[in-house]
């Protein structure tokens, strides 16, 4: 198996779009060689803990009200085209992703990473819901078959913050600006939402090798 680590935040769009063509491309080639792994990136590690009113967010992101209209169109354009719904009106906060990440890192230990990732963008750009809310992100445990009781007591506890403030600031040492960004077998860093046919050919390409290498 080849490592496949995404480095991601569950309220990028981006990340939403570039997860779903990434899935197309596993789909078309179910014996891809890929292990997946998902990696903590806060697109906004200073936001208050308790998160913020999106539309504030937004205007002071960029700029106004027009410029994060501007901003938004090519994500409605390419969300759309792969397929996805986004509730952008539904979203009624940007919220601190920190807990977020924890859920996932615990979703990884019981193997259930890419189902909290696949879960946590429902949640957040599809149904609307605070996913910077315990309670939100103890359910949400519980919808992919966790134990949404434990999760909530380890939400209420400081467990593995640290852990996952330094593996968000190791990526940055290490070079990751913006998300997603995808580190094949720790050599090859492909950054953005890179298309379907994309990650074909890759997946077609290593196949080739592992193959001559038996």
């Amino acid at each position: 198996m080849i490592a496949l680590h995404i480095f991601s935040d569950p309220i990028c769009p981006w990340c939403f779009i570039g997860k779903a063509r990434l899935d197309r491309a596993l789909e078309a080639r179910p014996n891809h060689p890929f292990k997946i792994e998902w990696h903590p990136f806060q697109l906004n590690p200073d936001m208050p803990a308790d998160g913020m009113g999106r539309r504030a967010y937004l205007e002071a992101k960029f700029g106004g009200k027009d410029g994060a209209v501007q901003a938004y169109m090519p994500v409605v354009k390419e969300a759309e085209a792969a397929g996805l719904e986004i509730d952008f009106d539904g979203i009624k906060r940007t919220p601190n992703t920190l807990n977020a990440h924890r859920l996932i890192h615990w979703a990884g230990i019981e193997g259930r990473q890419t189902a909290a990732v696949s879960k946590l963008f429902k949640a957040y750009f599809t149904e609307g819901r605070d996913i910077g809310d315990p309670a939100v992100l103890a359910a949400i445990a519980g919808e992919i078959e966790m134990d949404a009781d434990m999760i909530a007591r380890l939400l209420a506890s400081d467990a593995d913050l640290d852990d996952i403030r330094a593996r968000d600031a190791d990526a940055r040492a290490k070079g990751v600006q913006a998300v997603p960004t995808f580190v094949i077998a720790n050599q090859h860093v492909v950054p953005g939402a890179q298309p379907t046919d994309l990650w074909e050919r890759v997946i077609d390409d290593i196949t080739a090798q592992l193959d001559a290498q038996e």
